[in-house]
């Protein structure tokens, strides 16, 4: 091929290559701009909406989620109040002094905070006083300030689902933006275009275990669309979505009583508990009445790798010398020991560097005694004596092998839906581990090891051992409403599928519980002060922590003790070992607020006459 070929050849190839990369580009931009609009790569991008809103400035007045309610109808996901809304294109203004002089004047404020709150604003906000809380408006004050008709400035009503003060942040947990959640969850109503990959749904708590129910109507919005210079464009400057259903959005009735709940929060944290849990249980039906975690976290501002978010009352953790009361059950029940049977203690027992917690020993004490007293030796004693395979089965028939919360097999073609979100189960031994081997057992004995329960597990043990033996669920949502009130679905009480002990254990367990208090030389003797009388057991488990010997510290029990209200638990972690038992003390505070509830509760109405 002659040099005049080749360059002709050279010439086609080139032009060959730059048209089809030209083609190529003019796909690209076709299926980008036309076909693949709304459904753009694999994260199915909708290309007009994203457009969209880079020209707008929103905010959500109302989630469109159903409500969470307490006993009484309270609400924990915020109420509806008129609130003052200021958009950052409102800092534009000319007059912009004289508008907010004028807005100053009417809601009450000082113009020098509605300016520092427009001026930090660089998305749409609400007004909030220093504690963060939204300020409140009057009907009155929100007409004379929408009668302004001020462009970014403006009131409308407002439901603030996570507000600053809220409290039960762990039972009510959260919601966020989760595709593999949309696509796993809710592949027909994503497919049907009912839902998008942008769709709130819930992350944990009530909001992601009832999820399904608590998903209602669409979001009320507030949007802006505004020109490349911030200037609302004509037309578009005011969008306003407010949905307005009889029945939709659907609504929780939790258990909890949420002015015992903000007490037991104060009391957690009035205390320094960083980390730990306070559950609250009425004694009769097992339903939760308060249940805290700590540490709190935002809401609204989840930093999920840090797990602040989590609740530790439904973490499994090892119980300590709680777990007793299971060994002590499993002997009674199966006629090992005699509550009067005497066994000695001298600090030590057998080859392992097992001891007791009080080095010099207990001495010669009976069983009773030696539970009141939670000796180390005497129980490795006892439990060697009834066996790995008992105290396994005795854990289980008082609820401490499985998840207590409520659960239904099926609910509205849901297979096994739990109320508790991310509740854990608990164990005694770990997989392949010899329940006969003494050193095990004894360890087992006095929950160390691989012992593990959840705070929840604990105290609807102590709901079992009052109902006689008999092991139930805990309920934390009672019924799911519709809007108006009507139930959509009501929850009963439940049994655990699981044999329980009988009525003479219950009875003896009932017994032992109480001399830990009332025995002067018992673990809980500084609870014969509190307000109502109280049983219960403590415990100290030390943890895993490397570099440092810590503990978790635990008193479960319930009160008063000849007509019990309530069944608590109260769990505070990692504690240095020289730390006094602060769970202890924590528990008689959690009474004593109770108390003064019941008795605020018991006063006769007024104008009532009394008894």
């Amino acid at each position: 091929m002659n040099p005049a070929m080749r360059a002709k050849r050279r010439s086609f190839l080139l032009l060959l290559l730059l048209t089809t990369l030209w083609a190529g580009l003019v796909l690209r931009l076709w299926w980008i701009q036309i076909a693949a609009t709304h459904h753009f790569s694999a994260h199915d991008i909708d290309l007009v909406k994203s457009a969209v809103k880079q020209r707008q400035q929103s905010i959500m007045l109302n989630t469109g989620r159903g409500e969470i309610l307490d006993r009484h109808g309270r609400s924990f996901t915020g109420v509806e109040q008129q609130a003052l809304l200021l958009f950052p294109l409102a800092k534009g203004r000319d007059d912009l002094e004289e508008a907010l002089a004028r807005v100053a004047h009417i809601v009450h404020q000082p113009e020098a905070a509605l300016l520092r709150t427009l001026q930090q604003a660089k998305t749409p906000v609400l007004l909030r006083d220093e504690e963060g809380k939204v300020v409140p408006l009057g009907e009155q004050q929100a007409k004379a300030v929408n009668e302004l008709h001020l462009p970014g400035i403006l009131a409308l009503p407002v439901t603030e689902r996570y507000p600053p003060d809220g409290v039960a942040k762990h039972v009510i947990g959260y919601v966020n933006r989760n595709p593999d959640i949309i696509r796993q969850a809710y592949e027909p109503e994503w497919k049907e275009g009912k839902m998008t990959l942008d769709s709130m749904v819930g992350a944990s708590g009530l909001e992601r275990s009832f999820d399904r129910f608590l998903q209602g109507v669409e979001p009320s919005i507030l949007s802006y669309y505004v020109d490349g210079s911030g200037a609302p464009l004509q037309g578009l400057n005011v969008r306003y979505n407010r949905q307005d259903n009889a029945f939709y959005p659907l609504s929780l009735v939790t258990t909890l009583d949420r002015d015992i709940q903000q007490r037991m929060e104060e009391i957690a944290d009035h205390n320094g508990i960083r980390e730990g849990s306070i559950v609250v249980l009425d004694a009769k039906t097992g339903d939760v009445i308060a249940m805290v975690s700590r540490p709190s976290f935002d809401q609204t501002k989840v930093e999920v790798a840090g797990g602040a978010w989590q609740n530790h009352a439904l973490k499994q953790l090892p119980p300590g010398s709680v777990f007793k009361t299971v060994v002590a059950a499993a002997a009674l029940a199966e006629g090992t020991v005699s509550p009067t049977e005497r066994f000695f203690c001298d600090g030590e027992y057998g080859k392992y560097g097992f001891s007791c917690w009080r080095k010099e020993g207990h001495g010669w004490l009976t069983m009773d005694e030696a539970f009141a007293q939670s000796c180390n030796v005497t129980f490795a004693q006892i439990a060697k004596r009834v066996g790995g395979e008992k105290i396994e089965e005795y854990a289980r028939r008082l609820g401490l092998a499985a998840p207590v919360g409520h659960l239904s097999p099926q609910l509205f073609k849901l297979a096994d839906f739990r109320q508790f979100d991310g509740e854990e189960a608990g164990s005694v031994f770990a997989d392949g581990a010899p329940h006969s081997d003494e050193g095990v057992l004894i360890q087992t004995a006095i929950g160390q090891r691989d012992v593990r329960m959840t705070p929840l597990q604990a105290a609807n043990m102590m709901v079992t051992i009052l109902r006689g033996g008999t092991p139930g669920t805990v309920r934390i949502v009672s019924d799911i409403t519709y809007r108006n009130g009507v139930t959509f679905h009501h929850f009963a009480p439940q049994l655990l599928e699981t044999e329980g002990i009988d009525r003479v254990t219950a009875y003896k367990l009932q017994r032992l519980l109480a001399n830990v208090v009332s025995d002067e030389d018992g673990t809980g003797s500084m609870l014969q002060h509190a307000a109502w009388t109280v049983a219960g057991k403590s415990g100290t488990a030390q943890t895993a922590s490397a570099g440092a010997q810590l503990y978790h510290q635990w008193f479960v029990g319930y009160a008063p003790v000849k007509e019990p209200r309530y069944a608590i638990a109260v769990v505070v972690e990692n504690q240095p070992a020289n730390r006094s038992h602060l769970a202890t003390a924590v528990f008689a505070q959690v009474v004593g607020a109770l108390a003064a509830q019941s008795a605020k509760s018991d006063e006769p109405h007024a104008g009532s006459s009394p008894e």
